[in-house]
């Protein structure tokens, strides 16, 4: 797969067949519209084209809205386009002057001289341009003109996706991993650098990394206990782990991801290591003394290889 970082680096490229969209999670409703681009490419001897923004068009829009958590981060979601057969994606720069770029233009310099669409696959309420100005009537209207065409997304496709992005935000906050996961069609994934803990959970017997994420705008599965799957130096190691404010030991109130991987005895600190959370086992919760939370820690890793 190639990725672009700007309109330059595209070269002449084989009756592009484009799609255009954030496609934050790169989930089972998007793989849909993937699906199509990736056949429709085969059927007229073209090659398949995502056009996508970093950052996220709501972080440049409304700043103020700070609540906003990605699913993937930009290189995660790279990872997950070529795995889905995606043969050229752009990553374009998104700003508050390419967001006042007219509709014209935008079909006329990115669509048509940049990429050099042949066959369009976009849904039914995409806007664009300035004051989202364009739309699929706008595409219909100048396609003849640029030598194009466009395949309208039905109406009760693209409210799926819409309903199957929110659904796994909600999900994944509330720790329902069964959903995410569904939705997403892989497990739910983070990764972070390990760092310096209170080592508590080595006095315990059960040791943890304790997970600094990469970015701040990844979405953390809500509060509780997790059957999970660590991937370390390549490798794939069963564990448990936790999300929370560790209300037995601690007072600070901040959050911490920690996770006890089975089998292992290794000094990772300062290494970038995957979390894949698989399944929530329990709510945090805070014990009378560290000889019952050390009981339940035996529970959890009962559950936990249980259910992996």
């Amino acid at each position: 797969m190639k990725v672009y970082r700007s309109l330059a680096e595209i070269g002449k490229i084989k009756n592009p067949v484009v799609t255009i969209g954030t496609f934050d999670g790169v989930h089972q409703g998007h793989r849909q519209i993937i699906n199509r681009l990736n056949t429709v490419a085969d059927e007229i001897g073209g090659e398949s084209f995502l056009f996508t923004f970093h950052p996220h068009p709501r972080q440049v829009l409304f700043p103020e809205q700070t609540d906003l958590k990605l699913l993937t981060l930009t290189e995660e979601k790279l990872h997950l386009l070529e795995n889905a057969g995606v043969k050229h994606v752009l990553v374009y720069p998104f700003t508050k002057e390419f967001s006042k770029l007219t509709a014209e233009d935008y079909v006329k310099k990115i669509l048509v001289e940049a990429i050099g669409t042949k066959k369009l696959i976009i849904g039914y309420d995409h806007k664009f341009g300035n004051n989202r100005e364009g739309n699929i009537e706008t595409l219909k209207q100048v396609s003849g003109q640029y030598n194009f065409t466009v395949e309208e997304i039905p109406a009760h496709e693209v409210d799926h996706i819409n309903v199957s992005s929110t659904r796994i935000r909600r999900a994944l906050e509330q720790g329902d991993l069964e959903t995410a996961n569904s939705f997403l069609g892989y497990t739910y994934f983070l990764s972070g650098t390990v760092v310096e803990g209170k080592k508590l959970g080595r006095q315990l017997g059960y040791p943890t990394a304790n997970i600094q994420p990469k970015d701040g705008t990844k979405l953390v599965p809500g509060i509780g206990v997790y059957a999970a799957t660590t991937i370390v130096g390549g490798k794939r190691y069963k564990g448990m782990m936790s999300v929370g404010l560790n209300p037995t030991t601690d007072t600070d109130n901040k959050l911490k991801i920690e996770i006890n991987i089975f089998n292992f005895d290794k000094d990772i600190y300062g290494e970038e290591i995957t979390l894949e959370f698989c399944r929530r086992l329990r709510n945090e919760e805070k014990f009378a003394s560290l000889d019952e939370l050390k009981k339940q820690l035996a529970l959890d890793k009962e559950n936990a290889l249980a259910v992996l």
